[in-house]
Protein backbone atom coordinates (compact mmCIF):
# COMPACT_ATOMS: atom_id res chain seq x y z
CA UNK A 1 0.00 0.00 0.00
CA UNK A 2 1.24 3.47 -0.83
CA UNK A 3 2.20 5.65 2.12
CA UNK A 4 2.89 8.86 0.17
CA UNK A 5 6.00 10.99 -0.22
CA UNK A 6 8.55 11.42 2.55
CA UNK A 7 7.21 14.72 3.85
CA UNK A 8 3.84 13.10 4.64
CA UNK A 9 5.63 10.61 6.85
CA UNK A 10 7.28 13.28 9.00
CA UNK A 11 6.21 14.02 12.54
CA UNK A 12 5.75 17.71 11.71
CA UNK A 13 3.24 16.89 8.97
CA UNK A 14 1.37 14.38 11.15
CA UNK A 15 1.07 16.81 14.09
CA UNK A 16 -0.11 19.69 11.91
CA UNK A 17 -2.59 17.49 10.08
CA UNK A 18 -4.07 16.54 13.47
CA UNK A 19 -4.32 20.23 14.37
CA UNK A 20 -6.05 20.94 11.05
CA UNK A 21 -8.75 18.41 11.84
CA UNK A 22 -9.14 19.81 15.36
CA UNK A 23 -9.44 23.37 14.01
CA UNK A 24 -12.30 22.30 11.75
CA UNK A 25 -14.00 20.52 14.65
CA UNK A 26 -13.82 23.77 16.64
CA UNK A 27 -15.81 25.55 13.91
CA UNK A 28 -12.91 27.58 12.45
CA UNK A 29 -12.51 27.52 8.66
CA UNK A 30 -8.75 26.98 8.00
CA UNK A 31 -8.93 27.97 4.30
CA UNK A 32 -11.38 30.88 3.83
CA UNK A 33 -12.11 32.22 0.35
CA UNK A 34 -11.27 35.88 0.88
CA UNK A 35 -9.83 38.42 3.30
CA UNK A 36 -9.71 42.18 2.80
CA UNK A 37 -6.88 44.30 4.22
CA UNK A 38 -6.63 48.05 4.70
CA UNK A 39 -2.86 48.21 4.69
CA UNK A 40 0.43 46.49 3.94
CA UNK A 41 3.21 46.07 6.46
CA UNK A 42 5.49 48.34 4.41
CA UNK A 43 2.86 51.07 4.10
CA UNK A 44 2.00 50.69 7.78
CA UNK A 45 5.62 51.33 8.74
CA UNK A 46 5.91 54.45 6.59
CA UNK A 47 2.47 55.84 7.53
CA UNK A 48 2.89 55.38 11.25
CA UNK A 49 6.55 56.26 11.44
CA UNK A 50 5.94 58.68 14.34
CA UNK A 51 2.92 57.00 15.92
CA UNK A 52 3.06 57.48 19.73
CA UNK A 53 0.02 55.50 20.98
CA UNK A 54 0.66 53.04 23.81
CA UNK A 55 -0.39 49.51 24.78
CA UNK A 56 -3.44 50.51 26.83
CA UNK A 57 -4.76 52.87 24.16
CA UNK A 58 -4.42 50.16 21.49
CA UNK A 59 -6.17 47.66 23.76
CA UNK A 60 -9.12 50.09 24.04
CA UNK A 61 -9.12 50.66 20.27
CA UNK A 62 -8.13 54.32 20.60
CA UNK A 63 -5.17 54.32 18.20
CA UNK A 64 -5.00 53.94 14.42
CA UNK A 65 -6.93 50.90 13.17
CA UNK A 66 -5.28 48.62 10.61
CA UNK A 67 -6.05 45.27 8.98
CA UNK A 68 -2.98 43.33 7.85
CA UNK A 69 -2.22 39.84 6.60
CA UNK A 70 0.95 37.80 6.52
CA UNK A 71 2.78 34.68 7.55
CA UNK A 72 3.41 33.93 11.22
CA UNK A 73 7.19 33.62 11.60
CA UNK A 74 7.80 34.07 15.34
CA UNK A 75 5.65 33.55 18.43
CA UNK A 76 6.39 33.61 22.16
CA UNK A 77 4.01 33.64 25.13
CA UNK A 78 4.55 36.16 27.97
CA UNK A 79 1.85 35.92 30.63
CA UNK A 80 -1.44 37.31 29.36
CA UNK A 81 0.13 38.24 26.01
CA UNK A 82 1.60 36.39 23.07
CA UNK A 83 4.10 38.38 21.03
CA UNK A 84 4.55 37.40 17.41
CA UNK A 85 6.09 38.49 14.11
CA UNK A 86 3.97 38.72 10.98
CA UNK A 87 5.85 38.61 7.67
CA UNK A 88 4.56 40.06 4.40
CA UNK A 89 7.03 39.77 1.54
CA UNK A 90 10.33 40.99 2.96
CA UNK A 91 8.73 43.13 5.70
CA UNK A 92 7.78 42.07 9.23
CA UNK A 93 5.77 43.71 11.99
CA UNK A 94 5.32 42.78 15.63
CA UNK A 95 1.86 41.63 16.71
CA UNK A 96 0.52 41.14 20.23
CA UNK A 97 -2.34 38.77 21.06
CA UNK A 98 -4.02 39.50 24.41
CA UNK A 99 -5.87 36.98 26.58
CA UNK A 100 -8.77 39.36 27.34
CA UNK A 101 -9.07 41.25 24.07
CA UNK A 102 -8.06 39.12 21.07
CA UNK A 103 -10.77 37.02 19.43
CA UNK A 104 -10.44 34.28 16.79
CA UNK A 105 -12.80 34.52 13.81
CA UNK A 106 -15.26 31.61 13.79
CA UNK A 107 -14.37 30.20 17.20
CA UNK A 108 -17.62 29.68 19.09
CA UNK A 109 -17.84 30.24 22.90
CA UNK A 110 -19.07 26.67 23.32
CA UNK A 111 -16.03 25.25 21.50
CA UNK A 112 -14.40 24.40 24.81
CA UNK A 113 -11.19 26.35 24.17
CA UNK A 114 -10.40 30.01 24.74
CA UNK A 115 -9.29 32.30 21.94
CA UNK A 116 -5.92 32.76 23.64
CA UNK A 117 -5.38 29.03 24.01
CA UNK A 118 -6.43 28.45 20.38
CA UNK A 119 -3.75 30.89 19.20
CA UNK A 120 -1.14 29.32 21.45
CA UNK A 121 -1.92 25.65 20.74
CA UNK A 122 -3.47 25.44 17.29
CA UNK A 123 -1.44 27.97 15.31
CA UNK A 124 2.06 27.19 14.00
CA UNK A 125 4.89 29.16 12.49
CA UNK A 126 4.22 29.45 8.78
CA UNK A 127 0.43 29.83 9.11
CA UNK A 128 -1.12 32.73 7.20
CA UNK A 129 -3.16 35.12 9.36
CA UNK A 130 -5.37 38.11 8.83
CA UNK A 131 -5.30 40.51 11.76
CA UNK A 132 -7.57 43.41 12.59
CA UNK A 133 -6.09 45.60 15.28
CA UNK A 134 -4.70 48.92 16.45
CA UNK A 135 -1.26 50.37 16.02
CA UNK A 136 0.96 51.34 18.97
CA UNK A 137 4.58 51.53 19.97
CA UNK A 138 6.11 49.49 22.78
CA UNK A 139 8.23 51.05 25.51
CA UNK A 140 11.25 50.23 23.34
CA UNK A 141 9.71 52.08 20.41
CA UNK A 142 8.84 49.06 18.25
CA UNK A 143 5.84 49.50 15.95
CA UNK A 144 3.27 46.88 16.95
CA UNK A 145 -0.22 45.80 15.96
CA UNK A 146 -2.50 44.98 18.91
CA UNK A 147 -4.71 42.18 17.56
CA UNK A 148 -8.43 42.47 18.29
CA UNK A 149 -9.55 39.86 15.75
CA UNK A 150 -7.51 37.04 14.19
CA UNK A 151 -8.59 35.18 11.06
CA UNK A 152 -6.80 31.99 10.06
CA UNK A 153 -6.24 32.33 6.31
CA UNK A 154 -4.24 29.18 5.65
CA UNK A 155 -3.16 26.37 7.94
CA UNK A 156 0.26 25.11 6.82
CA UNK A 157 1.11 21.44 7.07
CA UNK A 158 4.88 21.73 6.80
CA UNK A 159 7.28 23.81 8.93
CA UNK A 160 9.34 26.73 7.73
CA UNK A 161 13.11 26.33 7.32
CA UNK A 162 14.91 26.71 10.63
CA UNK A 163 15.07 30.37 11.62
CA UNK A 164 18.76 30.30 12.47
CA UNK A 165 20.32 27.77 10.10
CA UNK A 166 17.95 28.91 7.34
CA UNK A 167 17.88 27.37 3.88
CA UNK A 168 21.48 27.14 2.68
CA UNK A 169 21.67 24.14 0.36
CA UNK A 170 21.85 25.54 -3.17
CA UNK A 171 20.10 22.63 -4.86
CA UNK A 172 17.19 22.73 -2.41
CA UNK A 173 16.91 26.49 -2.86
CA UNK A 174 16.68 26.14 -6.66
CA UNK A 175 14.26 23.20 -6.58
CA UNK A 176 12.02 24.73 -3.92
CA UNK A 177 12.16 28.42 -4.75
CA UNK A 178 9.04 29.00 -2.64
CA UNK A 179 11.06 28.05 0.47
CA UNK A 180 14.00 30.13 -0.72
CA UNK A 181 11.77 33.20 -1.01
CA UNK A 182 10.39 32.64 2.49
CA UNK A 183 13.72 31.94 4.17
CA UNK A 184 16.06 34.37 2.39
CA UNK A 185 14.82 37.99 2.11
CA UNK A 186 17.61 38.90 -0.34
CA UNK A 187 16.13 36.44 -2.85
CA UNK A 188 12.83 38.30 -2.83
CA UNK A 189 14.78 41.54 -3.39
CA UNK A 190 16.57 40.02 -6.40
CA UNK A 191 13.33 38.99 -8.08
CA UNK A 192 11.68 42.32 -7.38
CA UNK A 193 14.72 43.89 -9.06
CA UNK A 194 14.18 41.58 -12.04
CA UNK A 195 10.61 42.83 -12.35
CA UNK A 196 11.75 46.45 -12.13
CA UNK A 197 14.34 45.86 -14.88
CA UNK A 198 11.65 44.50 -17.20
CA UNK A 199 9.30 47.39 -16.40
CA UNK A 200 12.05 49.95 -17.03
CA UNK A 201 13.02 48.23 -20.27
CA UNK A 202 9.46 48.27 -21.57
CA UNK A 203 9.10 51.93 -20.67
CA UNK A 204 12.39 52.76 -22.42
CA UNK A 205 11.36 50.99 -25.63
CA UNK A 206 7.97 52.65 -25.65
CA UNK A 207 9.58 56.05 -25.07
CA UNK A 208 11.60 55.44 -28.24
CA UNK A 209 8.48 54.56 -30.27
CA UNK A 210 8.90 50.79 -30.29
CA UNK A 211 5.80 48.58 -30.38
CA UNK A 212 5.78 45.46 -28.21
CA UNK A 213 4.72 42.35 -30.12
CA UNK A 214 4.35 38.63 -29.48
CA UNK A 215 5.51 35.94 -31.89
CA UNK A 216 5.14 32.12 -31.86
CA UNK A 217 7.13 29.92 -29.53
CA UNK A 218 6.39 26.85 -31.66
CA UNK A 219 7.89 27.09 -35.13
CA UNK A 220 7.97 24.98 -38.28
CA UNK A 221 11.57 26.06 -38.95
CA UNK A 222 13.95 27.35 -36.31
CA UNK A 223 16.50 30.09 -36.96
CA UNK A 224 17.97 33.40 -35.89
CA UNK A 225 20.85 31.92 -33.88
CA UNK A 226 23.40 29.12 -34.03
CA UNK A 227 21.97 26.68 -31.51
CA UNK A 228 20.48 23.21 -31.18
CA UNK A 229 16.68 23.32 -30.89
CA UNK A 230 14.19 21.39 -28.79
CA UNK A 231 11.85 19.32 -30.96
CA UNK A 232 8.21 18.64 -30.13
CA UNK A 233 5.11 17.24 -31.82
CA UNK A 234 1.76 18.90 -32.48
CA UNK A 235 -0.88 16.18 -32.28
CA UNK A 236 -3.68 18.27 -33.81
CA UNK A 237 -1.83 18.60 -37.11
CA UNK A 238 0.35 15.47 -36.84
CA UNK A 239 3.30 17.79 -37.23
CA UNK A 240 6.81 17.96 -35.78
CA UNK A 241 7.71 21.46 -34.59
CA UNK A 242 10.54 23.27 -32.83
CA UNK A 243 10.76 25.50 -29.77
CA UNK A 244 12.16 28.83 -30.91
CA UNK A 245 15.86 29.51 -30.40
CA UNK A 246 15.61 33.24 -31.21
CA UNK A 247 13.04 35.97 -31.86
CA UNK A 248 14.75 37.34 -34.95
CA UNK A 249 12.98 35.79 -37.96
CA UNK A 250 9.34 36.66 -37.11
CA UNK A 251 10.33 40.16 -35.94
CA UNK A 252 12.05 40.83 -39.27
CA UNK A 253 8.90 39.70 -41.05
CA UNK A 254 7.01 42.40 -39.14
CA UNK A 255 9.58 44.96 -40.31
CA UNK A 256 8.93 43.80 -43.88
CA UNK A 257 5.23 44.31 -43.19
CA UNK A 258 5.77 47.98 -42.36
CA UNK A 259 6.17 48.02 -38.56
CA UNK A 260 9.10 50.42 -38.20
CA UNK A 261 10.18 49.66 -34.63
CA UNK A 262 9.31 46.45 -32.80
CA UNK A 263 10.49 44.61 -29.71
CA UNK A 264 9.63 41.40 -27.92
CA UNK A 265 10.55 40.07 -24.49
CA UNK A 266 10.18 36.31 -24.57
CA UNK A 267 11.37 32.87 -23.59
CA UNK A 268 13.87 31.04 -25.79
CA UNK A 269 14.85 27.37 -25.73
CA UNK A 270 18.25 25.95 -26.70
CA UNK A 271 19.10 22.30 -26.28
CA UNK A 272 22.66 22.90 -25.15
CA UNK A 273 24.95 22.74 -22.14
CA UNK A 274 24.41 24.38 -18.75
CA UNK A 275 26.84 26.48 -16.75
CA UNK A 276 26.95 29.68 -14.69
CA UNK A 277 25.64 31.80 -17.57
CA UNK A 278 23.57 29.27 -19.58
CA UNK A 279 20.18 27.69 -18.91
CA UNK A 280 18.31 25.74 -21.64
CA UNK A 281 15.25 27.97 -21.10
CA UNK A 282 15.94 31.67 -20.79
CA UNK A 283 14.52 35.14 -21.40
CA UNK A 284 15.69 37.48 -24.12
CA UNK A 285 14.66 40.80 -25.59
CA UNK A 286 15.10 41.57 -29.28
CA UNK A 287 14.33 44.85 -31.01
CA UNK A 288 14.52 46.05 -34.61
CA UNK A 289 14.46 49.63 -35.92
CA UNK A 290 14.29 50.65 -39.56
CA UNK A 291 16.93 53.02 -40.93
CA UNK A 292 19.36 52.19 -38.11
CA UNK A 293 22.76 50.50 -38.41
CA UNK A 294 24.90 48.87 -35.76
CA UNK A 295 26.34 52.24 -34.70
CA UNK A 296 22.86 53.49 -33.82
CA UNK A 297 22.19 50.27 -31.94
CA UNK A 298 25.39 50.72 -29.89
CA UNK A 299 24.22 54.12 -28.69
CA UNK A 300 20.74 52.79 -27.96
CA UNK A 301 22.20 49.89 -25.93
CA UNK A 302 24.31 52.27 -23.83
CA UNK A 303 21.31 54.45 -23.06
CA UNK A 304 19.18 51.43 -22.14
CA UNK A 305 21.72 50.12 -19.60
CA UNK A 306 22.18 53.63 -18.21
CA UNK A 307 18.43 54.05 -17.81
CA UNK A 308 18.09 50.80 -15.88
CA UNK A 309 21.09 51.60 -13.66
CA UNK A 310 19.63 55.00 -12.78
CA UNK A 311 16.25 53.45 -12.01
CA UNK A 312 17.81 50.87 -9.67
CA UNK A 313 20.67 52.85 -8.11
CA UNK A 314 20.04 56.51 -9.04
CA UNK A 315 23.43 56.48 -10.82
CA UNK A 316 25.29 54.68 -13.60
CA UNK A 317 28.10 53.47 -11.34
CA UNK A 318 26.63 50.18 -10.05
CA UNK A 319 29.40 49.30 -7.59
CA UNK A 320 31.54 46.22 -7.04
CA UNK A 321 30.93 43.00 -8.96
CA UNK A 322 32.80 39.69 -8.85
CA UNK A 323 34.12 38.07 -12.05
CA UNK A 324 34.27 34.35 -12.85
CA UNK A 325 37.70 34.07 -11.16
CA UNK A 326 36.50 35.68 -7.92
CA UNK A 327 38.13 39.07 -8.56
CA UNK A 328 36.27 42.25 -7.60
CA UNK A 329 35.76 45.16 -10.02
CA UNK A 330 33.97 48.51 -9.76
CA UNK A 331 31.63 48.63 -12.75
CA UNK A 332 30.70 51.94 -14.34
CA UNK A 333 27.99 51.93 -17.04
CA UNK A 334 28.39 55.59 -17.93
CA UNK A 335 28.35 56.09 -21.71
CA UNK A 336 30.15 56.18 -24.05
CA UNK A 337 31.57 52.68 -23.72
CA UNK A 338 34.74 51.45 -25.31
CA UNK A 339 34.52 50.23 -28.92
CA UNK A 340 37.19 47.95 -30.38
CA UNK A 341 37.18 45.65 -33.40
CA UNK A 342 37.47 41.89 -32.95
CA UNK A 343 40.88 41.78 -34.65
CA UNK A 344 42.22 44.72 -32.65
CA UNK A 345 41.02 43.14 -29.39
CA UNK A 346 43.08 40.04 -30.21
CA UNK A 347 46.11 42.21 -30.89
CA UNK A 348 45.67 44.10 -27.61
CA UNK A 349 44.64 41.35 -25.20
CA UNK A 350 46.18 38.23 -26.76
CA UNK A 351 49.30 40.14 -27.87
CA UNK A 352 49.56 38.98 -31.48
CA UNK A 353 48.41 40.03 -34.95
CA UNK A 354 45.74 37.63 -36.16
CA UNK A 355 46.48 38.34 -39.84
CA UNK A 356 50.11 37.34 -39.40
CA UNK A 357 49.27 33.86 -38.13
CA UNK A 358 48.65 30.88 -40.39
CA UNK A 359 45.64 28.65 -39.83
CA UNK A 360 47.91 25.88 -38.58
CA UNK A 361 49.43 28.24 -36.00
CA UNK A 362 46.01 29.39 -34.84
CA UNK A 363 44.76 25.81 -34.55
CA UNK A 364 47.83 24.81 -32.53
CA UNK A 365 47.21 27.70 -30.11
CA UNK A 366 43.65 26.50 -29.56
CA UNK A 367 44.65 22.84 -29.29
CA UNK A 368 47.30 23.73 -26.71
CA UNK A 369 44.64 25.62 -24.72
CA UNK A 370 42.69 22.36 -24.47
CA UNK A 371 39.20 23.80 -23.90
CA UNK A 372 37.59 22.93 -27.24
CA UNK A 373 36.98 19.70 -29.12
CA UNK A 374 39.94 18.84 -31.35
CA UNK A 375 37.62 18.00 -34.25
CA UNK A 376 35.88 21.36 -34.03
CA UNK A 377 39.22 23.17 -34.13
CA UNK A 378 40.66 21.11 -36.98
CA UNK A 379 37.58 21.63 -39.18
CA UNK A 380 37.20 25.35 -38.43
CA UNK A 381 37.45 27.98 -41.17
CA UNK A 382 39.67 31.02 -40.66
CA UNK A 383 36.65 33.09 -39.68
CA UNK A 384 35.59 30.59 -37.05
CA UNK A 385 39.18 30.43 -35.79
CA UNK A 386 39.09 34.20 -35.26
CA UNK A 387 36.04 33.88 -33.02
CA UNK A 388 37.52 30.90 -31.15
CA UNK A 389 40.76 32.78 -30.48
CA UNK A 390 38.77 35.74 -29.19
CA UNK A 391 36.66 33.57 -26.89
CA UNK A 392 39.65 31.68 -25.49
CA UNK A 393 42.20 34.49 -25.13
CA UNK A 394 40.32 37.80 -24.95
CA UNK A 395 36.72 37.59 -23.74
CA UNK A 396 37.44 37.02 -20.03
CA UNK A 397 39.59 40.16 -19.90
CA UNK A 398 36.76 42.52 -20.97
CA UNK A 399 35.65 43.81 -17.57
CA UNK A 400 34.23 47.29 -18.14
CA UNK A 401 31.47 47.65 -20.79
CA UNK A 402 33.08 47.05 -24.17
CA UNK A 403 31.64 46.75 -27.67
CA UNK A 404 33.52 44.22 -29.80
CA UNK A 405 32.58 44.86 -33.42
CA UNK A 406 33.21 43.60 -36.98
CA UNK A 407 32.94 39.81 -36.98
CA UNK A 408 33.69 37.22 -39.68
CA UNK A 409 30.70 36.35 -41.86
CA UNK A 410 30.95 32.62 -40.98
CA UNK A 411 29.76 33.41 -37.46
CA UNK A 412 26.75 35.45 -38.54
CA UNK A 413 24.54 34.28 -41.42
CA UNK A 414 21.91 37.03 -40.94
CA UNK A 415 24.19 40.08 -40.82
CA UNK A 416 25.00 42.66 -43.49
CA UNK A 417 28.49 42.62 -45.09
CA UNK A 418 30.70 45.52 -44.07
CA UNK A 419 30.30 48.83 -45.92
CA UNK A 420 34.11 49.21 -46.11
CA UNK A 421 35.14 47.49 -49.40
CA UNK A 422 38.37 46.12 -47.92
CA UNK A 423 36.66 44.64 -44.86
CA UNK A 424 33.86 43.29 -47.02
CA UNK A 425 36.48 41.56 -49.19
CA UNK A 426 37.89 39.94 -46.02
CA UNK A 427 34.44 38.58 -45.16
CA UNK A 428 33.75 40.97 -42.27
CA UNK A 429 30.17 41.86 -41.32
CA UNK A 430 28.68 44.72 -39.28
CA UNK A 431 28.04 42.95 -36.02
CA UNK A 432 28.87 43.81 -32.42
CA UNK A 433 28.67 42.05 -29.10
CA UNK A 434 28.65 43.73 -25.70
CA UNK A 435 30.90 42.33 -22.96
CA UNK A 436 30.91 43.21 -19.26
CA UNK A 437 32.74 41.26 -16.56
CA UNK A 438 34.06 38.89 -19.23
CA UNK A 439 30.54 37.84 -20.26
CA UNK A 440 28.51 38.54 -23.39
CA UNK A 441 25.35 40.57 -22.73
CA UNK A 442 24.14 41.68 -26.16
CA UNK A 443 24.43 40.80 -29.82
CA UNK A 444 23.54 43.21 -32.63
CA UNK A 445 23.74 43.61 -36.41
CA UNK A 446 23.28 45.93 -39.26
CA UNK A 447 20.69 43.50 -40.62
CA UNK A 448 21.12 41.73 -43.92
CA UNK A 449 18.32 42.72 -46.31
CA UNK A 450 19.71 41.38 -49.60
CA UNK A 451 17.53 38.31 -50.35
CA UNK A 452 20.01 36.86 -52.88
CA UNK A 453 22.94 36.91 -50.45
CA UNK A 454 20.64 35.75 -47.66
CA UNK A 455 19.75 32.68 -49.72
CA UNK A 456 23.41 31.89 -50.35
CA UNK A 457 24.22 32.11 -46.65
CA UNK A 458 21.26 29.95 -45.63
CA UNK A 459 22.19 27.39 -48.29
CA UNK A 460 25.63 27.20 -46.70
CA UNK A 461 23.99 26.77 -43.28
CA UNK A 462 21.83 23.97 -44.69
CA UNK A 463 24.96 22.26 -46.03
CA UNK A 464 26.64 22.48 -42.61
CA UNK A 465 23.52 21.12 -40.93
CA UNK A 466 23.43 18.18 -43.33
CA UNK A 467 27.08 17.46 -42.60
CA UNK A 468 26.39 17.21 -38.87
CA UNK A 469 26.69 20.74 -37.47
CA UNK A 470 23.83 20.66 -34.95
CA UNK A 471 23.98 24.44 -34.43
CA UNK A 472 23.58 25.41 -38.10
CA UNK A 473 20.27 26.80 -39.39
CA UNK A 474 17.99 24.93 -41.80
CA UNK A 475 16.76 26.52 -45.03
CA UNK A 476 13.79 28.84 -44.37
CA UNK A 477 11.96 29.51 -47.64
CA UNK A 478 9.16 31.45 -45.94
CA UNK A 479 11.71 33.88 -44.50
CA UNK A 480 13.43 34.26 -47.87
CA UNK A 481 10.09 35.01 -49.52
CA UNK A 482 9.48 37.72 -46.91
CA UNK A 483 12.92 39.19 -47.58
CA UNK A 484 12.09 39.26 -51.29
CA UNK A 485 9.18 41.58 -50.49
CA UNK A 486 11.77 44.09 -49.32
CA UNK A 487 13.08 45.02 -45.86
CA UNK A 488 14.45 48.57 -45.42
CA UNK A 489 17.87 49.18 -43.79
CA UNK A 490 17.45 47.92 -40.23
CA UNK A 491 19.41 47.65 -37.01
CA UNK A 492 18.70 44.77 -34.66
CA UNK A 493 19.62 44.00 -31.04
CA UNK A 494 19.31 41.00 -28.74
CA UNK A 495 19.98 41.10 -24.98
CA UNK A 496 19.95 38.22 -22.49
CA UNK A 497 17.63 39.37 -19.70
CA UNK A 498 18.86 36.80 -17.19
CA UNK A 499 22.49 37.90 -17.56
CA UNK A 500 21.42 41.52 -17.28
CA UNK A 501 19.69 40.73 -13.98
CA UNK A 502 22.84 38.90 -12.84
CA UNK A 503 24.88 42.04 -13.51
CA UNK A 504 22.59 44.46 -11.71
CA UNK A 505 21.85 42.11 -8.80
CA UNK A 506 25.50 41.13 -8.37
CA UNK A 507 24.92 37.39 -8.90
CA UNK A 508 27.46 35.00 -10.41
CA UNK A 509 25.09 32.18 -11.38
CA UNK A 510 22.14 32.37 -13.77
CA UNK A 511 20.23 30.04 -11.44
CA UNK A 512 20.14 32.80 -8.82
CA UNK A 513 18.03 35.01 -11.09
CA UNK A 514 15.65 32.37 -12.52
CA UNK A 515 12.57 31.57 -10.46
CA UNK A 516 12.73 27.92 -11.48
CA UNK A 517 16.05 26.97 -13.13
CA UNK A 518 16.32 23.70 -15.04
CA UNK A 519 17.37 20.88 -12.70
CA UNK A 520 17.88 17.15 -12.93
CA UNK A 521 14.80 15.15 -12.10
CA UNK A 522 15.07 13.51 -8.71
CA UNK A 523 14.85 9.74 -8.70
CA UNK A 524 11.38 8.53 -7.76
CA UNK A 525 11.11 6.93 -4.32
CA UNK A 526 8.93 3.86 -4.00
CA UNK A 527 6.95 4.05 -0.75
CA UNK A 528 4.78 1.05 -1.47
CA UNK A 529 4.94 -2.16 0.57
CA UNK A 530 3.01 -5.36 0.81
CA UNK A 531 1.53 -6.90 3.90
Amino acid sequence: MSTGPDYMLSEDYTVRLKKLNEIRELGVEPYPHKFSTTNTVSKCRSTYEKEQGGFDEAMQGNTKRSILSGRLVLMRAMGKNIFAQLKEGTETIQVVFNRDTTKVEGLAPEAGITDHKFIEKKLDLGDHLGIQGYIFRTNKGELTLFAHKVTLLCKTLLPLPDKYSGLKDKETRYRKRYLDLIANPEVMITFKMRSMILQTMRSFFEKHNFIEVETPILEHTYGGAQAKPFKTHLNALTLDMYMRIALEIPLKKLIVGGMERVFEIGRLFRNEGMDLTHNPEFTSVECYATHWDYNDVMEFTERLFEEIAKKLFDKTHIGTRVDRDGNEHDIDLTAPWRRISLKDSIKEFADFNFDEKSEDELKKMLLDKGNLEDKKIKEASRGHLMVMIFEEFVEHQLIQPTFIYDYPIESTPLCKPHRDPELRKEGIVERFELFIMGTEFANAYTELNDPILQRELLEEQERLLTEGDGEANPMDEDFLEAMSQGMPPTGGLGIGIDRMVMLFAGKTSIRDVLFFPTMKKLAAIDHSNTS
